[in-house]
């Protein structure tokens, strides 16, 4: 009894370390949000502001010409727009590639997925060139579509790697038993392997959407302009030549962290669920 006890003791001590590390940059970026940089250039620093200073929000979220405002919202747009298309493109190849991958016998099978793989751990500054003249060369520079094509290139290893592996852990004899009754392999695909493979699936959604969010380095060098230019990129120049405004970088990276969270939040729950099901069942 002690002993489980002191075991419990320290598992809720270590998780909440951990959650303090996970959390402490996100609440101080939340301090620095509605602090005064006079404040944030303090030496020593101080933790707590005098006073709340909301006008980082307000330039953000104005409409008037000129401010940061409208460029903002534009970037918004964008990324909702790069993210979803990446989710929505990958997703499909993924899933169809996955299936293959986890279920059908061909030469070279495995050499195929590894090089996928290899091409998703290659570093991003290495395929910069290519993809830049290549961008080029078909007019999708400063586009939205150009940026949704890298962002594939990046997330569709990801998801193939993590559906595949997933698919894996279905029993053929689901299949099986569906293709006996007369379904094809793609009715068998749609109507058993996707359901039961949910949680994966999620999951898979919730990083392709994060990575795609998140992207800078791509968004930096392939966009020049307010019509493609996503969130990562705009924050950025938040930071001026000679001085920067930290508590603004920092009111604009809480803002553009919500959508994230949002999706996290909401997708989780099906993807506990599900899990939870899943082991319930097997």
């Amino acid at each position: 009894m002690r002993r489980a006890r002191r075991y419990s003791i320290l598992v809720h001590a270590g998780a909440g370390i951990v959650s303090i590390a996970i959390l402490a940059p996100f609440v101080w970026m939340i301090i620095a949000s509605v602090s005064s940089q006079r404040m944030l250039i303090t030496t020593p620093l101080r933790w707590l502001p005098d006073k709340l200073y909301l006008d980082r929000y307000t330039q953000i979220l104005s409409s008037d010409e000129g401010s940061i405002g409208p460029g903002f919202r534009a970037a918004l747009v964008n990324s909702t727009v790069v993210a979803v298309g990446t989710v929505a493109i990958s997703m499909v190849v993924g899933i169809l590639g996955a299936y293959a991958f986890a279920r059908l016998r061909f030469k070279f099978r495995r050499s195929v997925l590894a090089m996928f793989l290899v091409t998703y751990m290659l570093p991003q500054v290495a395929l910069l060139i290519p993809l830049y003249l290549i961008l080029s060369s078909l007019g999708l520079l400063d586009t939205k579509i150009g940026l949704i094509l890298v962002d594939c290139a990046l997330v569709i290893p990801f998801v193939l790697w993590i559906l595949s592996n997933y698919f894996l852990t279905i029993p053929v004899e689901l299949e099986e038993a569906a293709r006996i009754d007369g379904t094809s392999r793609l009715g068998a695909l749609f109507r058993i392997v996707l359901p039961t493979a949910r949680p994966g699936i999620f999951a898979a959604i919730m990083f392709a959407f994060l990575l795609a969010w998140d992207e800078f380095m791509y968004a930096l060098i392939f966009t020049s302009s307010s019509a493609a230019k996503t969130l990562p990129v705009v924050i950025s120049e938040f930071a001026g030549r000679y001085t920067t405004d930290f508590g603004l970088v920092a009111a604009g990276g809480i803002l553009a962290a919500l959508p994230p969270i949002v999706v996290a939040v909401a997708f989780q729950r099906y993807v506990v669920s599900g899990m939870a099901a899943g082991g319930v069942k097997g």
